[in-house]
């Protein structure tokens, strides 16, 4: 059993939707990034941390500047997975980075060197928004070999064969995408969410994780009523980037993912 599947299956011993935060890597400075990164996981069960991307397609504004932002500081992904090293000493929960495929092509030494790097680091997996599983077997089959769960996600558009192709490539958890668009706070979250996580389940999802949408206590809650997992990024992003006390807002999160 990895890291993660150990992480859901202690919340859902404790009748809870586990939290899983999102932050992006080296904002608004590493100092800062790291804290956040701390304060947020003393509440959440674990977090990921989002490789700064030039054309992040499935993101909007708000991670996007941050991603922005960080690539004007040269964070990169070697920065990201030293980041992650850095995390991993100083915490024992699950740390995944979240990234497009190109920086993985990219990365110095390729896709096997780029999962060699973040398992060596302390990373527990890869999040992949834009790499169809059916086209990233090298990918998943060296994240298999060393240790790396990997995640794919699945949006209330895919038909059951897509459903049954990603849960197949996907461990640790099955990111489900709450509505057809771009990640971002909203005031509610979709009606199509429950649907969407049974369907995975039947499909042969263990854990389903929702994000895309989640903005508080209450968003939230509506989403741990049905999935196993509630991510929240933009939310969190934007509590960062103003200055509210972030720690004390993932606790708030945290208390509406109880069931």
């Amino acid at each position: 059993m990895s890291r993660i599947d150990a992480a859901f299956d202690a919340a859902r011993a404790e009748n809870r939707a586990a939290l899983v935060g999102y932050l992006t890597a080296g904002y608004p400075d590493d100092e800062r990034f790291l804290e956040a990164a701390l304060s947020v996981l003393e509440h959440a069960d674990m977090l990921e941390i989002g490789l700064p991307f030039s054309d992040p397609l499935g993101d909007g504004p708000t991670v996007q500047r941050s991603g922005e932002a960080a690539l004007a500081r040269g964070v990169d992904g070697a920065r990201t997975i030293e980041l992650v090293g850095v995390l991993a000493k100083r915490t024992e929960k699950p740390l995944l980075v979240m990234s497009y495929y190109n920086p993985i092509y990219c990365y110095p030494g390729g896709e096997t060197a780029f999962v060699g790097d973040l398992v060596a680091a302390g990373g527990a997996g890869v999040i992949l928004p834009d790499l169809p599983p059916d086209e990233g077997e090298e990918l998943v089959s060296a994240a298999r070999e060393a240790g790396l769960d990997t995640v794919f996600l699945v949006a209330p558009t895919s038909t059951d064969e897509r459903l049954r192709l990603v849960t197949a490539a996907s461990r640790g958890f099955v990111y489900a995408v709450s509505v057809t668009g771009v990640t971002g706070a909203r005031a509610s979250v979709s009606d199509e969410v429950g649907e969407l996580v049974s369907r995975t389940r039947a499909a042969g999802g263990r854990n389903v994780a929702v994000g895309f949408g989640v903005s508080n206590r209450e968003t939230a809650a509506t989403v741990a009523r049905v999935a196993d997992g509630v991510v929240v990024g933009s939310a969190l992003i934007t509590a960062l980037s103003t200055g509210v006390d972030i720690g004390e807002f993932a606790r708030e999160l945290a208390s509406g993912c109880r069931r």
